[in-house]
């Protein structure tokens, strides 16, 4: 099982613009992380990168096929897995956060329990174009949301 937390919460607590974003933040502990996302309203896509120590990761929020992709770099492997509408915000959303700050007292975004099945996915394109691209040559496998 995994959590996916990080994903949701690059999105609902900073602004976003309709091309692409760039983060960067000093930790009080001296840490710095790095997140990257581009929106293509025209793919209906999200691609994000999220550079944090040991915690990197990428994705692919794929809106049209209702579908995400997750690297997990820590595994060498990428997860494919339905999106759930009610934690994963539409890309309509995100271009409104682009002129506002976030809240202070935004609550935390939902974690969500994935259960990643042991059959390697073959192929890769069935899921398509930005999957495809992002997964290829990579070991993949699927996920499904606990309840």
């Amino acid at each position: 099982m995994i959590i996916i937390g990080a994903l949701l919460g690059v999105c609902l607590t900073q602004a976003l613009a309709d091309d692409s974003v760039n983060e960067n933040n000093e930790g009080n502990n001296g840490g710095n992380s790095h997140q990257n996302v581009n929106v293509s309203n025209q793919d209906h896509t999200a691609d994000i990168n999220s550079y944090n120590g040991w915690k990197v990761w990428d994705a692919v929020w794929d809106h049209s096929k209702e579908l995400f992709a997750t690297r997990l770099f820590n595994k060498r492997a990428y997860i494919v897995a339905k999106m759930n509408k009610d934690a994963f915000p539409s890309l309509e959303k995100l271009s409104k956060f682009k002129d506002q700050k976030p809240a202070k007292s935004m609550p935390p975004p939902p974690f969500l329990r994935f259960s990643i099945t042991k059959t390697r996915i073959r192929n890769v394109a069935q899921f398509g174009r930005s999957i495809n691209i992002l997964c290829k040559g990579v070991p993949t496998y699927y996920a499904q949301q606990d309840q």
